[in-house]
């Protein structure tokens, strides 16, 4: 307990706007015909505008497949504005609901069927009943900072947040407020992304995935002596021992530790854009979670720079009722007491002055409870679904829709309609899972097509590879992913057995759409289109899906480092440090026959060696330069692995010079090379030592035989090129580049 109060006192939040889009957050709303949401206090605690979140959104996913999700979060991340944590969760459970009703679940089973409210279906429901209860009666860490917030109780639902302990379904405020948190609690951890990857081995370590809790225990005749309702649960185990209670360990979740790295960038108050105008996503590869019931969880911590919230000494000592013992002033150079008297004090709307000498004094606009703060939204209940027979062994991508209907006013701060991804690159023979739902229950007056109220998307293909064309391309004629003909009329009209009704706009088509997994093939890019949304000035729905036949793989990598490991133990390993900020690395693996077909097409050429000993590997970008070297893994021809050189080229546009790797290992046919840049990289098999000298002999002696004379050449100009190329040969490879 001890060493969790420590965390405690360095968690310190500050308040900004988070909406998930993919899958689709809720945001606490539940079906509803209005722009705003009926009941903020539904579920959970999100903080966040009360127009965000989408009506429905329940899909399901296999197990292992790619889910991209999706947010946008109103203020920036990775850059220095703020400081930024973002923590993805998951909780699966039997009792796990949507419900349909906005109202909150009662925390009194007498308003509940069957005086039971974890059962009661009517309302929606995360965590559960007996989760709330024991946050409600359990004593509340009071070594946390909480500035000059009064907290009016002395649970775990009272915090700086949170000080008059609002209920919010059934979720623990205190658990919201913190991470990572000291009691037991259902959630799993995904990830986690931060500013400072110095605190992720804290966050690993630490984690429920990995790390048991201690909680309080309390006998039956303490209960009933307390009559059930007036007792407290301690926090601690000295407390709890004391009143003859078990200070008992709760087991971890059982499961890997959460990923953590850097947050992806983000800009301030645009709704949160990431790098390119895109919104940032974290690729997630669904766990074998076989569950109907679960629910994803994206938490938004930003803190103030105003002082270090992780500082040890920053704890309750320095709690007040009017304005903190914090140190304000130093930062500009104030002793405490003339801090004091300019205003420079950390409180409620402190009023500064700027100019000495002169009664001008500027209010700050600073919130003690939401300074530091913590932002969430969560997804509409999903499923994770084992896999059938047929799909056994196979890479699936989830393509799903975001969005809802209406122009960006009208539903921001959610999004208009787009597909995510907007670009799905996949390999030729994977599967892409095409899933949607759309809702009834629009505000009858959002922008839109068809009828008033209704969301609906289809897929087409598009006339040209280009997304600025409107019309769809005549399907009889095009192939479109190698889909079969039902397929591709099932995607256009959004039923497997829809036949009549009014369908121009597919208003008689039903909201929720899915065809399943379906293998696609042919290589090349196909651009798609909605025929429902296609208004050209900003309902454009567009998207592309680009197939190759070249084996990739993509991946954040930050300081910390990372694997991009291909099935057959291929890879490309970066140890901690190499890379000075996070960034994108795509590593691409092809045969020798695509690899030597791309180095003609690029007009490049591979001057030495007979052939080819390994498959080529690509490191992009190309441009990459790293002053600590990483690691390539490679297969190569063990028959040959005597006779071979490594070679790489980063030149980008024609591969017309490489240069010989020096740093590499071969054993057991499998080289490790050490390298700090990106580009292409292959092995290459070379002549034994006796036919190089064989080589050179006979050029030494055709030489001398004409006596240096030109006039056989020139009466035989092919005979000077195959011994001038012989000879070249030769001579290539004994170069450090070719």
């Amino acid at each position: 307990m001890n060493t969790f109060l420590l965390l405690s006192h360095f968690w310190i939040f500050v308040s900004a706007d988070l909406y998930m889009h993919n899958p689709r957050g809720s945001n606490n709303r539940l079906d509803e015909a209005r722009r705003e949401r009926n009941n903020a206090n539904r579920m959970f605690d999100s903080q966040n505008n009360n127009r965000g979140g989408y009506n429905v959104g329940k899909l399901y996913y296999y197990e292992g497949s790619v889910l991209p999700i999706e947010w946008t979060n109103q203020h920036s991340c990775a850059d220095p504005n703020n400081h930024c944590e973002m923590i993805f969760q998951y909780l699966c459970g039997d009792n796990v609901r949507n419900g349909i009703t906005t109202q909150t679940i009662p925390d009194n089973p007498a308003l509940c069927k069957n005086y039971d409210c974890n059962s009661d279906d009517r309302f929606g429901m995360h965590e559960d009943y007996d989760y709330y209860t024991n946050c409600k009666y359990r004593n509340r860490n009071k070594g946390l900072f909480t500035a000059d917030q009064k907290l009016k109780r002395d649970s775990a639902t009272s915090t700086r947040q949170n000080p008059g302990g609002t209920r919010r379904g059934y979720e623990c405020p205190e658990e919201r407020d913190n991470y990572p948190y000291w009691h037991p609690t259902p959630w799993k951890d995904i990830a986690v992304l931060t500013n400072d990857v110095s605190r992720c081995e804290m966050y690993q370590s630490e984690s429920e995935n990995v790390k048991g809790r201690w909680a309080c225990k309390l006998p039956e005749e303490y209960l009933k002596k307390m009559k059930w309702r007036n007792y407290k649960i301690p926090n601690n185990e000295k407390d709890c021992k004391s009143i003859n209670a078990t200070w008992k360990e709760f087991p971890s979740h059982g499961l890997p530790a959460p990923e953590c790295r850097e947050t992806d960038w983000s800009r301030d108050n645009h709704l949160g854009n990431g790098k390119g105008g895109y919104a940032n996503k974290y690729n997630w590869t669904v766990p074998d979670l076989d569950h109907e019931n679960c629910v994803l969880r994206i938490r938004y911590n930003i803190s103030t720079g105003d002082y270090d919230g992780w500082d040890s000494s920053i704890n309750s000592s320095m709690n007040g009722l009017k304005q903190t013992k914090l140190d304000i002033g130093k930062n500009y150079n104030m002793n405490e007491t003339v801090a004091v008297q300019r205003g420079y004090v950390y409180k409620q709307n402190p009023e500064v002055v700027l100019f000495p000498g002169f009664d001008l004094k500027l209010r700050l606009a600073v919130n003690t409870n939401q300074y530091g703060r913590v932002f969430q939204d969560r997804s509409h209940t999903l499923a994770v679904r084992k896999r059938p027979s047929d799909l056994q062994n196979v890479r699936i991508h989830n393509l799903n829709v975001r969005g809802k209907r209406g122009n960006i006013v009208q539903v921001y701060p959610g999004v208009e309609y787009d597909f995510v991804p907007n670009t799905l690159l996949v390999k030729d023979g994977d599967y892409v899972h095409f899933q949607w739902t759309g809702s009834n229950t629009n505000p009858n007056n959002n922008d839109g097509q068809g009828k008033a109220g209704t969301d609906r998307s289809n897929m087409l293909l598009l006339n040209s590879d280009e997304w600025g064309r409107n019309y769809p391309t005549l399907l009889d004629k095009t192939n479109f992913l190698g889909l079969d003909r039902n397929s591709l009329h099932n995607l256009a009209l959004l039923d497997k057995s829809q036949f009549g009704g009014e369908m121009s706009e597919l208003d008689d088509a039903g909201t929720y759409f899915d065809l399943g997994p379906k293998k696609v093939t042919g290589t090349g890019t196909y651009f798609y289109m909605s025929t429902r949304n296609n208004n050209f000035s900003n309902r454009s729905q567009k998207g592309r899906i680009i197939v190759t036949d070249i084996e990739m793989i993509v991946k954040m990598i930050g300081r910390l480092g990372g694997s991009l490991k291909f099935a057959d133990g291929q890879h490309v390993t970066f140890s901690p440090e190499t890379l000075p900020r996070l960034q994108q690395i795509t590593v691409q693996l092809m045969s020798a026959d695509q690899g030597d077909k791309m180095i003609k097409e690029k007009g490049g050429r591979m001057g030495v060696g007979h052939g080819y000993a390994s498959d080529f590997l690509t490191v992009n970008p190309h441009s990459l330069r790293t002053e600590k070297k990483f690691k390539i893994g490679m297969k190569v021809d063990s028959s040959a692995a005597s006779k071979i050189q490594f070679y790489h080229s980063s030149d980008e546009m024609d591969l017309k010079t490489w240069f010989k790797v020096s740093d590499v290992d071969i054993s057991d046919g499998f080289a490790v090379l050490e390298t700090s840049e990106g580009g292409v990289y292959v092995a290459r098999t070379l002549p034994d030592e006796a036919a190089i000298a064989g080589i050179v002999i006979a050029c030494i002696i055709i030489v001398i035989a004409i006596g240096g004379s030109a006039f056989y050449f020139r009466r035989h100009p092919d005979k000077w090129k195959s011994v001038k190329s012989s000879c070249m040969k030769a001579c290539r490879s004994c170069k450090s580049n070719v």
